[in-house]
């Protein structure tokens, strides 16, 4: 009866849950905020960069340097948010949310202020592709499953599926580790940012868990008596420390403007089979809201691409970065990131 009664929920398109609209607001205030702390970071791994060891290269001169700390905090406070939105809605409606801080970050008005970038007329309408995109996920995203106990959740986790899964990401982050990032990561982004977000898809549904135990001792269950909300914490602590420490060598190493995009669809790409597989998000939903969900994902992946793509436009189109480009070549053959350009060469 049960089943029944969830079916009947999923199948009204036209209702949003309370739960979802709380986790909706929550996912936009995140955005805002790890937005504006991709480019308070940079600037904190450049300034740091400059006076001591890079982050690229093994160092961690940025743990003294009060911008990158600032960044640090906006980021904490984003997460947070991000955090409580996992525990009122679904992962695959929060997770895709994510692209509203690529266009924050983006917009002209904080591009242009703080790293002097201008928005080309198809960035603009990769914006808007992003918020169809976004608008459609929300309106035929799944309803929260309803959680009485960590138990439960702990059941899910430990289901041979997901099991399964999260012993191939285990497997495939030691490999890229040991084998791949000592050799390839000053040079191949995709070393960092696979590390990032294997580890943060597994992070996401330990948040979600821990997000959701916390809900409920709130209301009165405490479910704090029970070891495995303490083994979800545990979870949670290693994938964010693991997250910060190679998404600081990808920014450091990377221009921002590839590692935000590529970062964001490998990352939500991962969250979403990981939340699928583990919570079985799309149980109970009919094709069609299935199909209308992943098409608005890719119209977000387009988006997405489409406003980072066109950077380049702009900058090809810019005299003053040219003459950038050019003071750079002649000191040390570093673009205006303070990226080798061998790194660059390397990345097209």
């Amino acid at each position: 009866m049960g089943s029944s009664q969830e079916a009947g929920s999923f199948g009204d398109t036209q209702q949003i849950s309370s739960d979802n609209v709380k986790g909706l607001c929550l996912a936009l205030s995140s955005s805002l905020f790890i937005g504006s702390s991709f480019i308070i970071k940079k600037k904190g791994l450049q300034k740091a960069g400059s006076s001591g060891l890079r982050a690229g290269a093994g160092g961690y001169s940025y743990l003294v340097e009060p911008l990158w700390w600032a960044g640090m905090i906006t980021m904490i406070v984003g997460e947070i948010a991000n955090f409580a939105a996992y525990a009122f809605a679904p992962a695959v409606l929060v997770t895709p949310l994510g692209a509203l801080s690529i266009i924050y970050f983006c917009s002209a008005a904080l591009a242009h202020m703080i790293l002097g970038e201008k928005l080309h007329i198809f960035g603009i309408v990769g914006c808007v592709l992003c918020v169809v995109g976004s608008t459609t996920i929300v309106l035929h995203a799944p309803q929260e499953r309803q959680i009485e106990s960590v138990k439960e959740l702990w059941d899910l986790a430990t289901e041979p599926a997901f099991l399964l899964y999260a012993t191939l990401v285990v497997v495939a982050v030691v490999i890229i580790i040991v084998q791949y990032v000592p050799k390839y990561g000053q040079t191949h982004i995709i070393a960092y940012i696979g590390v990032c977000s294997l580890v943060g898809s597994i992070g996401v549904m330990s948040v979600r868990a821990l997000g959701i135990a916390l809900k409920l001792t709130f209301s009165g269950t405490n479910q704090l008596l029970y070891p495995q909300t303490w083994v979800f914490a545990v979870v949670v602590a290693t994938c964010v420390f693991t997250q910060m420490n190679y998404l600081n060598k990808a920014l450091d190493t990377f221009n921002t403007a590839l590692v935000s995009p590529i970062y964001y669809v490998m990352f939500t790409s991962l969250t979403i089979i990981a939340s699928v597989i583990m919570f079985k998000d799309w149980n109970g939903q009919n094709a069609t809201q299935i199909i209308t969900e992943l098409c608005g994902f890719v119209t977000i992946l387009s988006g997405t691409f489409l406003l980072h793509k066109t950077k380049d436009l702009v900058e090809v189109s810019s005299p003053s970065v040219f003459m950038r480009h050019s003071k750079h070549d002649e000191e040390g053959g570093s673009d205006q990131e303070g990226i080798p350009l061998k790194h660059r060469e390397s990345m097209r």
